[in-house]
C-alpha cells in the first residue's frame, strides 16, 4: 500500500491521469484483497470519476473478476453509478453466453451470429462508440464496423437500436 501511495503522489504530481487512473484502480483491489471491501470504494469511485469523461474501459476490465465484483459494488450508489453498471456490461456475461447456443438462434437467422458479432453487440448494449469497441477489442474501427453490418444483414435490421430489440428478443442480450 505504501509503494502504491508513493505511484499515486506522483502520478499527480506529474498531471498523469491514466496512470492515476491504475493506481486508484489498484488500490481498490488491494483493499478488497485484504477483505477491506469498504474501503475499496473510496479510490474506486476517485478511479471511476476520473475515467468517464475519458471512457476508460480496459483499464478495469483487464483486472478480471475481482474488478467486477468491486464494480458490483459501485452501481449500488454513488457518483459513478452508471458508469460502473457500463463497465460491468463490458465485461460480458461468459456463463449465459455459454447456455446460450448461437446455434439454437441460427434457426430464426438468416444466417447465425458469429462469437465476435455478438460481442460487438454487447458492447453496443453497453452505450459503447464504435472507437470504444474496436480499443476493447483491439481491432481497427473498419474491423467493428464490418461486425456490426454483418450482424445487421443477419438480424434483418438497419440500426443499432433495432439490433439490440432483435438480439434480446433472441436471448443474444
Amino acid at each position: 500500500m505504501a509503494l502504491l501511495d508513493r505511484l499515486q503522489q506522483a502520478a499527480e504530481a506529474g498531471g498523469k491521469l491514466g496512470s492515476l487512473i491504475e493506481v486508484q484502480v489498484l488500490q481498490a483491489l488491494a483493499h478488497q484483497a485484504q477483505g477491506d471491501v469498504i474501503r475499496a470504494c473510496v479510490p474506486l469511485e476517485r478511479a471511476l470519476t476520473l475515467a468517464e469523461p475519458e471512457g476508460y474501459v480496459r483499464t478495469f476490465v483487464d483486472e478480471g473478476e475481482a474488478m467486477r465484483a468491486l464494480l458490483g459494488h459501485a452501481t449500488a450508489d454513488g457518483p459513478a453509478s452508471a458508469y460502473a453498471r457500463r463497465l460491468l456490461s463490458a465485461f460480458g456475461e461468459p456463463a449465459r453466453f455459454a447456455s446460450t447456443s448461437l446455434q439454437a438462434v441460427s434457426a430464426e437467422l438468416a444466417a447465425p451470429l458469429t462469437r465476435r458479432e455478438v460481442e460487438v453487440l454487447r458492447l453496443i448494449a453497453a452505450g459503447l462508440r464504435n472507437q470504444e469497441i474496436a480499443d476493447q477489442l483491439c481491432r481497427s474501427v473498419s474491423t467493428v464496423k464490418r461486425h456490426i453490418a454483418n450482424a445487421y444483414g443477419k438480424l434483418g435490421v438497419g440500426h443499432r437500436t433495432e439490433a439490440l430489440v432483435r438480439a434480446k428478443e433472441l436471448n443474444l442480450l
